[in-house]
């Protein structure tokens, strides 16, 4: 019998072949909505069976985790780009072909990020994320405009470096597995590695994680990796946007995570959980400033992603069940408040024919509830009560505070920065005087109002069962 872990990976790649073929728009866009609600179903099914661990998979309450959050955001982009991506072929920006291209291309995405987070297999978790980005490369530069494709290179070749350090490091990881427990499978196999930490040569483990930091935090978009990431959102087709910001970021931080489980459980190797933290803050305080210098709506998102990413290292670098739960929340709010404030920057875009700040004024007098939607979702990324995003913040604080208060004036110090400029370019852009064109917007608002209100629920009502879960999934980390 097929199990719901093999699932969730076979279902979004059938798709994309069924995708390819399919030669209509609207019935194309209609099969990619199936999938994607296919996939969160299967995910739900995931989440609720039994663990399981084998020599290529593993479902346990960390990576659940990343799986429940993937399939639902996945499933969300997928309504969201239904009407989206019909707007583009109406204004002459996509043919119908790319289109196509497009849905077919988005499944793979989905089921490779998939791959990766399932994967016990050190080797195939690798696979899966290098197949998950040169799907986005493509993605990127869906447009096919100058600028376009120069993102979609400047992508992949940060990318591929980043994913290529990686690898090396992945490489040395089986090294170091070897002598402990054995030469193969077995020494490409996380959770074997895991129960043998204590006997892996600590020199050759400190070498890997330095590379596997380096090769994946390109990839979670850290300080001074980061390159690509503001390109990437800028060009790229708005749903596209949204599952870097609110998935594809999540899984790489996911590979790092499970190799920092592994150097931890070695006491003669490195404290991974100090650099971590210093990443972490580098990259908080450094996208905090950068947002008050952005001019375009995308970019300036893509600035708060890098912030907000590292944060949830630098949580996950103070490691301890408290700090880890905050972590995972923050994660888990973001990825909803991110996608969803994607969301609604595509319809600000398509109404106003354009990402230029400068250029987007006065939405509360041309779309009201378009303005109200964003304004929620932007102060809910900035962490203002009662939104999800200020709990999980709150938590990371506190934690530090009760451990090392002078530390935790430097992340609330770069929260405040970034706070700042987020309701300076809100202020800007739902209020003053209208400027320039001013369409209606046709596509459905039901993605953002979802993810809205899961965050707000989340603010005000967190039901034990969730907190049980997220406790033991922290527990996991160490």
């Amino acid at each position: 019998m097929i199990q719901p872990y093999q699932l969730v990976v076979l279902v979004p790649f059938a798709s994309a072949l069924l995708l390819v073929a399919l030669p209509s728009y609207r019935v194309g866009a209609v099969l990619n909505v199936i999938a994607s609600t296919l996939t969160l179903a299967i995910g739900g099914w995931l989440v609720a069976s039994d663990r399981f661990i084998g020599d290529y998979a593993i479902v346990d309450e960390f990576n659940i985790v990343f799986v429940a959050i993937n399939t639902l955001v996945g499933f969300t982009t997928a309504l969201f780009s239904a009407a989206y991506i019909g707007h583009e072929i109406e204004s002459g920006r996509l043919s119908p072909a790319f289109v196509r291209f497009y849905h077919a291309m988005f499944q793979a995405m989905m089921g490779s990020m998939n791959v990766a987070l399932i994967a016990n297999n050190i080797g195939v978790m690798w696979v899966g994320l290098e197949l998950a980005t040169l799907i986005t490369v493509v993605m990127v530069g869906l447009y096919r405009t100058p600028q376009a494709i120069e993102a979609a290179w400047k992508y992949f070749i940060l990318a591929s470096v980043g994913i290529s350090l990686a690898f090396f490091g992945t490489i040395l990881i089986y090294l170091a597995g070897q002598p402990a427990v054995g030469e193969g499978v077995p020494a490409m196999t996380w959770s074997l590695l895991h129960g043998a930490a204590a006997r892996l040569d600590p020199a050759i483990l400190d070498l890997a994680f330095i590379f596997l930091l380096v090769g994946y935090g390109t990839k979670v978009g850290l300080a001074p990796l980061h390159a690509w990431l503001p390109d990437a959102h800028s060009e790229g087709p708005t749903p596209i946007s949204a599952v870097l910001s609110g998935l594809l970021l999540n899984v790489a931080l996911y590979a790092l995570l499970r190799f920092k489980m592994l150097v931890a459980a070695n006491p003669q190797a490195l404290n991974p959980g100090e650099i971590m933290v210093v990443m972490g803050l580098v990259s908080l305080i450094f996208a905090a400033f950068m947002l008050y210098q952005r001019r375009d709506i995308k970019r300036l998102f893509a600035y708060s992603s890098i912030e907000h990413m590292g944060l949830m290292v630098f949580a996950f670098g103070m490691g301890g069940p408290l700090a880890n739960l905050a972590g995972l929340l923050h994660m888990a709010m973001h990825s909803l408040t991110k996608s969803g404030i994607f969301f609604a920057v595509g319809h600000i875009a398509q109404a106003k024919g354009t990402q230029r700040l400068a250029d987007i004024r006065g939405l509360s007098v041309t779309h009201p509830r378009l303005a109200v939607l964003f304004a929620m979702a932007v102060l809910a990324i900035s962490g203002l009560p009662p939104f999800g995003v200020f709990m999980s913040e709150f938590l990371i604080l506190t934690t530090t505070f009760a451990r090392d208060p002078w530390l935790a004036l430097l992340p609330a110090f770069g929260l405040l920065v970034g706070f700042g400029a987020l309701l300076l370019r809100l202020q800007g852009t739902v209020f003053g005087e209208p400027v320039g064109p001013s369409h209606r917007v046709d596509g459905s608002f039901v993605p953002v109002m979802l993810h809205l209100a899961l965050v707000l629920a989340a603010g005000i009502f967190l039901p034990p069962m969730l907190v049980a879960w997220f406790q033991r999934a922290a527990e996991l980390l160490g």
